[in-house]
């Protein structure tokens, strides 16, 4: 299986990105998805997950109400819409498919078994 995202930049406190991730080599419309992100010096932490149909998702307190994560199954594409963005939110953005089919959605990095390459986040002051 392979995760593609793409979609990060540099962008100035209180603009908007969308992240992209597509994956292939998988029945992508079984499978929940996540976005974690890692700060220089910091631990891989989880942003957001949704389900594999997309009924749940799942924020961590520092993004609910700006990010939003959605998913399109036709398109083997989970995405990540970021809203008003801060200079903590800089980090490279990891996208991981769970392991198992119907899994619901997870903030434990042990639960998901395949990860992007990361796409690199910068929000200027």
């Amino acid at each position: 299986v392979q995760l593609q995202a793409s979609g990060g930049g540099l962008v100035q406190a209180g603009e908007s990105l969308r992240l992209s991730c597509v994956v292939s080599g998988r029945a992508f419309g079984y499978y929940g998805m996540g976005w974690f992100r890692q700060a220089p010096g910091k631990e891989h932490e989880f942003v957001a997950g949704i389900s594999w149909s997309g009924y749940t998702t799942d924020y961590s307190d520092s993004v609910r109400g700006r990010f939003i994560i959605s998913r399109d199954n036709a398109k083997n594409t989970v995405y990540l819409q970021m809203n008003v963005l801060k200079p903590e939110d800089t980090a490279v953005y990891y996208c991981a498919i769970r392991h198992r089919r119907y899994d619901t959605t997870s903030r434990l990095k042990d639960d998901y078994n395949d990860w992007g390459q990361g796409t690199q986040v910068t929000v200027s002051s």
